[in-house]
């Protein structure tokens, strides 16, 4: 059972791609990241991240549908990193954060934030910013069953 708690993270400078698109440019977009990274000797001190900036499932499915989603992905690096073509170096902010670990596909994931938003909810809590998943594992590397995704919400309240 994935429990929920809040946490404190600190502020992290990234690397990061931001655009416009299909959720399934995320799959291109960090090994865009990485392969820069890797080429430049940069060190990606982190795991990746996704940042979703559509607010609700409704408004992330359409903009899917349309390819018009916010889509931004980052890895953690250390600061004075230099970019890359159409990338930025910038730092995510910390924060409060309801923190919950999905394990499986990410494509079954629903549930997993289903959970978080009615235990949210139930505490008065509100999301104030775009929400995290942080990739722990490589899909290609584990079976689906052990994909690990954190995820956190920035909350008030």
């Amino acid at each position: 059972m994935e429990e929920i708690t809040i946490v404190t993270t600190p502020p992290q400078t990234v690397l990061g791609i931001r655009k416009k698109g299909h959720y399934r440019q995320i799959a291109e977009l960090l090994p865009e990241i990485a392969i820069y990274a890797m080429e430049k000797g940069i060190p990606l001190t982190g795991p990746p991240v996704f940042l979703c900036h559509e607010c609700s499932k409704e408004e992330a499915m359409n903009a899917d549908r349309e390819g018009s989603a916010d889509i931004e992905v980052a890895f953690p690096v250390p600061p004075g990193s230099r970019p890359g073509p159409g990338m930025n170096v910038y730092t995510l902010p910390g924060g409060r954060m309801a923190r919950i670990v999905h394990l499986g596909p990410y494509e079954a994931c629903e549930p997993t934030y289903l959970k978080l938003f009615t235990w949210l909810e139930e505490r008065g809590m509100k999301i104030r910013g775009p929400i995290r998943e942080i990739y722990h594992n490589d899909p290609r590397e584990v079976s689906p069953d052990e994909i690990m995704t954190e995820i956190l919400a920035p909350v008030t309240g």
